[in-house]
């Protein structure tokens, strides 16, 4: 076989990588703690069976006027298609409806139901007493806030991955 032809095996990071990106990386301490506080809700809002992402959704809805999907999607940083998906559980639970927008028939609006509506008001007190209690063991929850919103602003104007 010639020696030119011959695969190598890829570089192995070092193990002290890993080690500093462990330590470090902003990702992964974000998705980390995102997890850690998504179980948090996700148990406080089992007596009303939803979920925090759940609550996040049917929360983005209780506008004076319903919602476009693509605002919806925008606000909740999601893609289309994603959104579509975790739509389809609530509407079928009868939690919101999807309707025709009559100034653009192209367009689908998203509906809260009287369903949704109780249990988004039955969720709320649980969220704010599940809230209150994280943002205590924060030293500055709204300096947090506002530098995660930094954060989600600037994946829109310069993604440098690409």
């Amino acid at each position: 076989m010639d020696v030119n032809c011959q695969m190598h095996a890829p570089a192995k990071p070092p193990f002290e990588t890993t080690i500093l990106v462990r330590d470090t990386c902003l990702c992964l301490h974000t998705q980390r703690a995102a997890r850690a506080l998504a179980r948090r809700f996700d148990i406080a809002f089992k007596p009303v069976g939803i979920t925090s992402g759940q609550f996040s959704l049917l929360m983005s809805l209780n506008r004076p006027t319903p919602p476009n999907v693509g605002s919806v999607a925008t606000l909740l940083a999601m893609d289309r298609t994603t959104l579509t998906a975790n739509l389809k559980p609530l509407e079928r639970r009868g939690l919101l409806e999807i309707v025709v927008d009559p100034a653009d028939r192209r367009a689908r609006l998203l509906r809260l139901t009287p369903a949704g509506l109780t249990i988004l008001a039955e969720a709320t007190p649980i969220w704010t007493r599940t809230h209150a209690v994280v943002e205590k063991e924060l030293s500055g929850p709204d300096n947090l806030r506002a530098e995660l919103d930094v954060l989600s602003r600037s994946d829109s104007r310069d993604d440098h991955s690409r």
